[in-house]
């Protein structure tokens, strides 16, 4: 439930978000989740949070960081941590918990209403506290994946579930490959 004259905040989990919609094979317009939420409030920040590694000489989603910067979207960014597992795999680690936790605790008081988007049972206790605050606090993600994106203590700990796929005509647009295939045999026919 959402107030025409509520002050929001969308806190977006990056790489948590870019799972979910992965899972339900879609791609989010970030134009029209940011237009969603300015028509569901009066939206203050919207806030992404994402790990970049430093050393790459191209990144994926340099491109959609760049984007989000020059249109709208508050963007917090830290080196990703790049390291070998005991089986020899590379793996990067770049948590972004803390960052989205404190950014939240700080809002807090200027803003009625929080909108995370994550399913990340870590933050059940900054949704708690958020709520101790007289802040309401609405979570995005989905528990049609197999298995769920979010954590049930979450989902039960938020004052509304938002479930990620009923967003879906709203602020999605079909995964690339889609879009290829349909400009393909938009040219064929």
């Amino acid at each position: 439930m959402f107030y025409k004259d509520e002050r929001l905040a969308l806190f977006i989990d990056g790489a948590n978000l870019y799972s979910a919609a992965r899972a339900l094979e879609f791609d989010i317009d970030y134009k029209l989740l940011r237009a969603e939420f300015m028509r569901r409030g009066k939206l203050l920040r919207a806030f992404y949070y994402t790990a970049l590694l430093e050393n790459e000489e191209y990144s994926p989603i340099r491109p959609l960081v760049d984007w989000l910067a020059y249109n709208g979207f508050a963007m917090v960014t830290k080196p990703a941590k790049e390291f070998t597992d005991s089986m020899g795999r590379r793996k990067v680690k770049g948590n972004m918990d803390i960052e989205l936790a404190v950014d939240a605790m700080e809002l807090a008081p200027r803003v009625d209403h929080i909108v995370l988007f994550s399913g990340d049972g870590d933050f059940r206790s900054l949704v708690e506290s958020l709520q101790r605050q007289g802040v309401r606090v609405s979570v995005v993600s989905t528990i049609r994946s197999q298995p769920p994106m979010i954590a049930d203590d979450l989902r039960r700990q938020a004052d509304n579930f938002i479930e990620l796929d009923d967003l879906r005509e709203v602020i999605g647009r079909p995964p690339r490959e889609d879009r290829a295939s349909q400009r393909q045999g938009d040219a064929v026919d």
